[in-house]
C-alpha cells in the first residue's frame, strides 16, 4: 500500500512538471513572458553619496559644460555647495 501512495505522488510530481516544461515552451513560442523585450534604463552614479539613479527620475545639474544626476535634492546642494571650495 505505502508503495502505491509512494508512486501516485510521483506520478503527480512528474506530470505536473512535464506540463510547466510544456507550458514555458508554449510561451516561448508565442512570445510570452520570457520573450518580451525589455526597455532598458540607463542608471547614473550620484557624485555625492554613490547611489545609481535613473536618468529619467534623476535630480540634475549642469557644471563644467556637463550634466551631474542626483538622488535627492540634499545630494545635489552638498555638490553645488562643495563646488565652490578647496
Amino acid at each position: 500500500m505505502l508503495r502505491f501512495v509512494l508512486f501516485v505522488i510521483l506520478f503527480i510530481i512528474v506530470t505536473r512538471l512535464f506540463w510547466r516544461l510544456i507550458d514555458g515552451v508554449i510561451e516561448g513560442v508565442r512570445g510570452g513572458a520570457t520573450a518580451r523585450s525589455v526597455s532598458a534604463v540607463k542608471l547614473v552614479r550620484d557624485p555625492v553619496c554613490g547611489t545609481f539613479v535613473a536618468t529619467t527620475t534623476a535630480i540634475s545639474a549642469n557644471a563644467g559644460g556637463s550634466t551631474h544626476y542626483f538622488c535627492s535634492e540634499e545630494c545635489r546642494s552638498r555638490f553645488e555647495g562643495g563646488r565652490g571650495k578647496g
